[in-house]
């Protein structure tokens, strides 16, 4: 088998979607005559752990680990915040408004802590696996970000040992939806421009997750860009038996509802169709698993839906499939930023596999719709359009009072995990390819 070191800053117990991505590529990649390795920190600042999805590795894969120093003890400090709370991600606040102690921390971390907060890590992670690989082979180098820093201790890895790299972007860089948030001066934004296209340039294979971000790069850097998105494994719902769904017309949220995902249309024509439909106000129940920003909190009292909301807090990975299986109907919001079309998150193809109805908010010519539009699994309707979103959710109702609870959502399979591990794949062995046959080439 061909060795392939995969360095990333999530790897279980770290819970959330950034860890899925790779955790399901290693899965696979042994089918395909790869042989995966994983270089994490041993004690990274996550927003949640995630148990049940450390019987996913595969067994007997080597995972190398190194202690990171992060700035959050100083954050907290500064910012109030416990030493055991945890930081969650793109600016949630489920208790308010940013105090000034956490502007100033914002400002901090945009400006100082380049490309981002783990960038003290990069220096003594070159240097552990720059010995590391003297000793031991390895075929290619991935590194997956955000965080971006995980893309700089590749970068100086490859400048050393020229050893083929192929660098994947799980979001974008400098147009990710909180960027305008970091509070940059103009010599820190230019320098992370600097940075990304350097990345761009340098390594020997780029993929991304949405066609928005393929064209966006290729803007950037003159150079082909691959696109593989991320999928639904098949594994994750065979072995779940017989789920009752919700008796209510359920519409769940599954992941953070932060405030740029804040739905303001749904709530008014959720408020408008129980003032107007029979038993629409006696069926509805509209569930929010995860963390939820005090500004959606907020939205959800002015609309007076706060009797139709069930609150879940953080699942485990096996229990929040389970909870997507029970529901009526899947709610996709896309963050409206305007980053908006190229999102896609790995949330779409999970709610893909359940065959349930998805509701989704967003550009109509986003990737997220589009996607939703070829899979004929559900109703997209833009950020402001009460009237279309009203529309979309009436025939949700009947279609729960008419019993049907699944849809038979068409080219969905080309998203399962083993599908695109096999495309990735494809990837690893042109680089190494092309290593062996020009030198000069990596």
């Amino acid at each position: 088998m061909k060795r392939v070191l995969i360095i990333s800053y999530y790897w279980p117990p770290s819970g959330g979607g950034g860890v899925q991505r790779w955790l399901k590529f290693t899965k696979y990649l042994r089918e395909f005559d790869w042989e995966p390795i994983i270089y994490t920190p041993s004690n990274p600042e996550i927003p949640e752990i995630d148990n049940s999805l450390l019987a996913e590795i595969p067994v007997d894969m080597l995972v190398l680990k190194t202690k990171i120093w992060e700035p959050y003890r100083f954050y907290k400090i500064l910012t109030g915040k416990s030493p055991d709370e945890k930081i969650q991600t793109a600016f949630l606040s489920e208790k308010g408004k940013p105090s000034l102690g956490e502007k100033i921390s914002v400002w901090i971390r945009g400006n100082f802590f380049i490309p981002d907060a783990r960038c003290f890590w990069i220096k003594p992670s070159v240097k552990f696996l720059s010995n590391w690989l003297k000793k031991s082979h390895v075929d290619a180098i991935v590194s997956t970000g955000p965080p971006h820093s995980m893309h700089l201790i590749a970068m100086k890895l490859h400048d050393e040992l020229r050893i083929p790299w192929l660098a994947d972007f799980r979001d974008p860089w400098t147009n990710i939806d909180f960027y305008n948030e970091l509070k940059l001066s103009r010599k820190s934004d230019a320098l992370h421009h600097k940075l990304e296209k350097e990345v761009l340039l340098k390594a020997d294979a780029v993929t991304v997750v949405s066609r928005g971000m393929l064209l966006e790069f290729e803007q950037i850097v003159d150079r082909p860009i691959k696109l593989i998105t991320n999928g639904f494994d098949e594994d994750d719902i065979q072995n779940m038996g017989d789920i009752m769904s919700d008796s209510k017309f359920s519409i769940a949220h599954i992941g953070s509802l932060v405030k740029t995902r804040n739905p303001l249309a749904l709530w008014e024509a959720l408020k408008k169709l129980i003032d107007e439909v029979d038993g629409f106000r006696e069926a509805l129940e509209i569930k929010l698993v995860g963390k939820i920003d005090f500004e959606v909190r907020n939205s959800i009292k002015q609309f007076g839906l706060e009797s139709y909301v069930k609150e879940i807090d953080y699942l485990p990975h096996n229990e929040v499939v389970k909870e997507q299986i029970r529901s009526r109907v899947l709610l996709l919001l896309i963050n409206n930023t305007p980053n908006a079309k190229l999102i896609l998150t790995g949330k779409v193809f999970e709610y893909l596999q359940t065959k349930r109805p998805i509701l989704c908010i967003g550009p109509l010519d986003g990737d997220a719709c589009q996607l939703i539009k070829e899979t004929n699994s559900g109703f997209c309707s833009s950020f402001d359009d009460v009237n279309t979103l009203k529309n979309n959710v009436l025939k949700l109702f009947s279609m729960y009072k008419e019993g049907i609870i699944k849809i038979e959502s068409s080219k969905a399979s080309q998203y399962s995990r083993r599908n695109l591990t096999q495309k990735l794949v494809g990837e690893l062995n042109r680089i190494v390819n092309l290593s062996e046959s020009d030198p000069q080439s990596s």
